[in-house]
């Protein structure tokens, strides 16, 4: 994931920002938008660590 810096908007919103290899910006989102996105996604370590969870649930039932 590439890194994001945080702005401010016009309205004082907080603002994600991606930027390319050359500096420019690549992307620009809300931290609303960013951060609900964030959540609901999980990374290749948690997606490993909760299907050891659920396994074990199984074996004790």
């Amino acid at each position: 994931m590439a890194k994001r810096t945080t702005h401010r908007s016009t309205k004082g919103k907080k603002l994600y920002a991606v930027r390319d290899k050359e500096g420019r910006f690549k992307d620009i989102q809300t931290y609303k938008r960013a951060h609900s996105q964030d959540i609901k996604r999980k990374s290749k370590a948690e997606a490993g660590k909760t299907t050891t969870k659920a396994k074990k649930a199984k074996k004790k039932k």
